[in-house]
């Protein structure tokens, strides 16, 4: 009884459908009364490309933008919510588009065309949606029988391959990737989709992440799932750099899921020098409700499952012999971007861009952004912060010895928050706003009550733990418990932040002092916000615009950086409100977070704004 009413409202709190003759996402888009988030335009992630632009136009140039870059800053992500007379329910199942800023002696122009997927083709010859993705069912074929769907359960060509989250180079040649084992090759200057990969044919995993990791040598790793005789199973797959990286692709590590029937949801991981390490959210694909979505004809996120009760796990897996070297805990908390991992002084490092638990996902329906300005949960929902958790490796310490930085609570720092009832529904949160809450490092104001912990939700109220992270200058801390190492993190800032990235060519997997990212908080004082995050110091610098909403800020650096943050920023940006055709790039001194110079375009039609990306050098 208790399981079933449980499955019933995991459907429900995560499958949200669009009724557009009910909400017409025009309706409060441009309405300034009774703004709940009068800062925050949402139409920028509302839009859709009507016609692409294949010949690279010229924009206008102000400041200085440095002749020593060279190159394309390449940007993937949603492209259109519209297939004829239908629109999609989720921003993450938009037709993907890609955008090319190519920059040559202090010059930019501007191009965009969408990834000639299977997916979009098969849309476009229907005029209608016919392929299932994360937030929208498709329409149903009455040619095909539930014998013919249950098949297709088992053949990885009959899912999307819209792959619109990210773009990564193997070798001297670019992917777009999404989450499904497909990735299109592209052409860096012109765009266009040269061929299509299926991971599966060459490692047999059945999904991989977005976010692969290129070391310096060109040899990609990226973490996939694959089924086992005894279940699910967590797998590193590792593309050589060569002529042939597709097909000596091979599996350097295998863990098996913690549960056999829910591997868990993922979206990236991280990589140091010995380890890999896999971050293990309680989230979780249903294999059963997957089936049920499959023959029924359900969108995926039905099939997602979330287990608050549960600890998000932290594997350590061994590089050279791909066999586990440690488990760690924390409280439970939801990720989709580790910002770095790396070593140091018999410790590993983890940086995530963390929040209470998965809300976000359902802020990016289509209901929810064109109805965000009357949701006043809109802001807690999407809440985040950049957390930092330390794992200490090797020998634990006996209880009598290196007692420093004792806590009463393992509360998950920053994050914490009452226990929501069973009965929630959808769009509605309990959860308290995570700035308010207590973290490692970040005092109580004078006379603020601390809210109560709830003991049923993995929180430890021991007194005189041993905290085992001996780390100088880290606030975190580890704690041994019965069941095993449970973590408590430190807050690096007191910002949301999200599609972090750093100076990846060198410091990806290695001590680093700074990282990029934009704001997540929608009830900012200006929510497009550029952060540079000082992880050493904690401390910020910001640029900012009214009414500007910039995407990924990506890290380029100088022909001979003296430091970590010697060189520039580039990132996209769109403006909210009426002016739907303009698209810009702005380069910013990476040091001071100063502007630079920009190349503005007007086009001709409207320009959504984007997800990930990648700078291509001399790609021009």
């Amino acid at each position: 009884m208790a399981a079933g009413v449980f499955k019933s409202f995991m459907r429900d709190f995560f499958a949200v459908k669009y009724d557009e003759q009910r909400n017409d996402p025009q309706a409060e888009r441009l309405d300034g009364n009774g703004r709940l988030y009068p800062n925050c335009s949402s139409d920028v992630w509302l839009r859709s490309c009507e016609r692409e632009i294949v010949d690279p136009i010229e924009g206008h140039h102000s400041g200085h933008i440095p002749k020593w870059i060279s190159g394309s800053l390449l940007r993937n992500g949603p492209g259109s919510w519209k297939v004829g007379d239908m629109t999609f329910g989720h921003l993450f199942d938009c037709s993907a588009l890609l955008h090319r800023f190519a920059i040559r002696n202090g010059r930019v122009t501007y191009q965009n065309r969408f990834v000639d997927t299977e997916t979009l083709r098969k849309n476009r010859s229907a005029q209608r949606i016919v392929v299932t993705e994360f937030g929208t069912a498709a329409v149903p074929d009455p040619c095909h029988s539930i014998f013919d769907r249950f098949a297709a359960i088992f053949r990885p060509d009959s899912g999307t391959d819209n792959s619109m989250i990210s773009i990564y180079p193997f070798g001297d040649q670019y992917y777009t990737f999404t989450e499904t084992p497909f990735m299109h090759r592209i052409n860096p200057c012109t765009l266009a989709t040269e061929a299509r990969i299926c991971t599966t044919d060459f490692v047999g995993v059945v999904n991989h992440t977005s976010h692969p990791h290129v070391l310096p040598s060109g040899t990609v790793y990226n973490l996939g799932t694959t089924m086992t005789r005894s279940g699910p199973a967590y797998t590193i797959l590792c593309f050589p750099h060569g002529e042939q990286m597709f097909e000596d692709a091979h599996v350097v590590a295998t863990l098996p899921c913690r549960w056999k029937l829910h591997p868990g949801y993922m979206h990236t991981f991280g990589l140091t020098d010995h380890y890999f390490v896999i971050v293990e959210q309680p989230l979780s694909v249903s294999l059963t409700e997957y089936i049920k979505a499959q023959l029924g004809g359900q969108n995926l996120s039905a099939c997602l499952k979330w287990f608050e009760d549960r600890p998000t796990l932290f594997h350590l897996i061994d590089r050279v012999s791909g066999k586990l070297v440690q488990t760690y805990e924390s409280e439970a908390f939801f990720y989709l971007h580790i910002i770095n991992c790396f070593e140091r002084d018999g410790h590993v490092v983890v940086d995530i861009c963390s929040y209470r638990n998965p809300e976000m996902i359902n802020c990016m329906y289509l209901e929810a952004i064109a109805n965000m300005q009357t949701n006043p949960n809109y802001a807690t929902l999407f809440r985040g912060r950049p957390l930092r958790f330390v794992l200490p490796l090797g020998t634990i310490p006996p209880a009598s010895t290196a007692k420093r930085g004792l806590v009463k609570s393992f509360s998950l720092a920053g994050l914490s928050a009452p226990q929501v009832s069973r009965n929630m529904k959808h769009s509605v949160s309990q959860y308290a706003d995570i700035t308010y809450m207590p973290t490692n490092g970040k005092q109580s104001a004078a006379g603020e009550e601390s809210p109560k912990r709830d003991a049923k939700r993995g929180r430890y109220e021991e007194e005189n733990l041993v905290n085992l992270v001996t780390l100088e200058g880290s606030q975190a801390a580890a704690f041994q418990g019965t069941n095993g190492i449970h973590l408590r993190p430190e807050m690096l800032c007191d910002w949301g932040c999200e599609t972090p990235r750093i100076y990846y060519e060198r410091y990806m997997g290695k001590n680093y002092r700074y990282f990029y990212a934009i704001s997540s908080d929608v009830d900012a004082v200006n929510p497009g916000t550029l952060i540079k995050v000082d992880v050493w110091n904690k401390t910020s610098l910001t640029w900012c615009e009214d009414n500007v909403y910039p995407s990924e800020p990506i890290f380029v650096p100088s022909p001979d950086p003296k430091s970590e943050d010697d060189g520039v920023i580039l990132a996209s940006m769109v403006v909210g409100g009426l002016n739907d055709r303009y698209v810009g790039l702005i380069v910013l001194c990476a040091k001071t977070m100063t502007e630079l110079g920009r190349s503005d375009f007007h086009t001709n039609g409207p320009v959504p704004k984007c997800l990930h990306g990648w700078f291509a050098p001399n790609a021009i």
